[in-house]
């Protein structure tokens, strides 16, 4: 019974203290903005660093983040060497030719479900150039078993990595794998080549400009 009396004159006497401590700290004229005491200010007003710059921490200089050596290739990620010109876009019909050849029959179904998710809006299912979007451009695209029939895999490739005409670029969309799974696909849209030349070609010598896509 007097160890019980004991424990509640304790946390009596703990909750007067506690009253007591807030009534001396709420008196008096103070600003209302302040949030009062404030432990380990650190936590709450830590220095705003700004990416590769050196900053200067408590005396000391730091770099928070440094810019890859000159020529790094990210892990994954092949450069791609064609520029963004005509002549570019010739070099890459004359010289580029798709890696997976030996896996053309399925990344040409993967090719396909891409097709339907980036293509078929404004090229259309059959690739005549009648989607919904497609027909309401200034100038539709040209079918693929039409004027684009022996259009080379290089040049496929190359329009959907920077676009052409109406169509824009989706190399943002589209890693390089994808994109050369469409190009399989595009390429099933358009039919056995009937001729050896490319209607598409244009009479350019061009040299090989680096270019990262």
């Amino acid at each position: 019974m007097k160890k019980h009396y004991t424990t509640i004159k304790f946390v009596f006497a703990s909750a007067l203290t506690g009253l007591v401590m807030m009534g001396f700290t709420s008196c008096g004229k103070r600003d209302q903005n302040s949030p009062g005491i404030e432990f380990m200010p650190d936590m709450y007003r830590s220095p705003s660093l700004e990416y590769y710059q050196t900053h200067t921490v408590d005396g000391v200089t730091l770099d928070n983040a440094m810019l890859p050596v000159a020529g790094t290739v990210a892990r994954g990620y092949l450069p791609y060497a064609y520029a963004n010109t005509t002549e570019g876009y010739e070099q890459a019909g004359l010289n580029l030719h798709n890696p997976y050849g030996s896996q053309r029959e399925a990344f040409e179904k993967d090719g396909e479900v891409l097709y339907g998710k980036f293509c078929v809006h404004c090229h259309g299912a059959t690739g005549a150039g009648d989607g919904k979007v497609g027909g309401k451009l200034p100038g539709p695209p040209p079918a693929y078993a039409g004027a684009l029939k022996n259009l080379p895999e290089g040049k496929i490739f190359h329009t959907i990595t920077y676009g052409k005409g109406s169509m824009g670029s989706h190399s943002s969309q589209l890693t390089q794998l994808e994109r050369w799974k469409l190009v399989f696909y595009v390429q099933k849209l358009q039919g056995p080549k009937e001729a050896a030349t490319d209607s598409t070609k244009a009479a350019v010598t061009a040299t090989v400009t680096p270019a990262h896509h």
